[in-house]
């Protein structure tokens, strides 16, 4: 008596897996798509760029100093920061320290995209390491959930920073300051626009607006990185209390191979 078939029997033959170049062709466009998603964010990154590195070359350090903290740091409000304390001849400790602390924010990134992005080996410590506020927004707003997106978005902003910091370090004083020209406005206005599409209903638009009145209240008694933990952290508790008797629905991760 033949057996009955099995699942996979009835499934019938796995299909083949994509052609090589096919795969390369779907990551290499969704690289670029993240790459050129950051582009309108250059106009709030370059003048900043260039301001960090004539403030260090200022504070007494050298072209190499300047570009190498660029390159590895790679954090806009640490630089600014350590700079300020080179300046005044802060201990290393105190400038770990401050790093650590105004850089706290960033745990909460990687924790959200870990669980939204599938990112493995040496890549996951690539995109950690190249990890900002501004990749982060475009990611979660473009709602993306595949590597070479992120890695896109991550290493456009990484090359306007850099191409930026020695730009600086050339040009020297000439840099006006991109606050006295108003240009400090864009990042807040840039975040806004990546949270307008997030806010699809009256949960998603209680939380930003409890998170926004929280913060400037907890800025007055709290260093800036420990606010956006403070906000981040109390905004998702509320949203989860908010959405607790709602079924959970997280869309499975991306694949740009497909």
């Amino acid at each position: 008596m033949p057996s009955a078939p099995t699942s996979e029997d009835e499934r019938g033959p796995a299909p083949d897996p994509p052609p090589p170049e096919r795969v390369a062709f779907r990551r290499g466009a969704a690289f670029g798509e993240g790459f050129r998603a950051m582009l309108p964010i250059w106009a709030g990154v370059v003048p900043f760029g260039l301001a960090y590195a004539v403030s260090a070359r200022a504070a007494g350090l050298s072209w190499i100093d300047t570009q190498l903290m660029s390159l590895l740091v790679f954090a806009g409000s640490a630089q600014f920061t350590a700079v300020g304390m080179f300046a005044v001849g802060a201990s290393s400790l105190a400038l770990i320290v401050t790093t650590l602390v105004i850089n706290l924010r960033h745990l909460l990134y990687s924790l959200t995209l870990g669980n939204r992005i599938d990112v493995r080996g040496p890549t996951r410590w690539l995109a950690a390491q190249l990890l900002t506020d501004e990749a982060f927004g475009v990611v979660v707003s473009a709602g993306r959930r595949d590597v070479p997106f992120l890695l896109g978005a991550e290493i456009s902003l990484y090359v306007s920073w850099n191409l930026s910091t020695a730009a600086g370090a050339w040009l020297g004083g000439s840099v006006a300051d991109p606050a006295a020209l108003g240009l400090d406005v864009i990042f807040p206005l840039t975040f806004l626009a990546l949270l307008v599409p997030l806010v699809r209903g009256r949960v998603e638009l209680l939380v930003a607006i409890v998170a926004g009145a929280a913060a400037p209240v907890l800025a007055r008694a709290l260093p800036f990185g420990v606010v956006i933990v403070v906000v981040g952290v109390g905004g998702a508790l509320l949203g989860a209390w908010l959405t607790r008797d709602e079924p959970e629905a997280t869309p499975p991760f991306e694949d740009a191979t497909a």
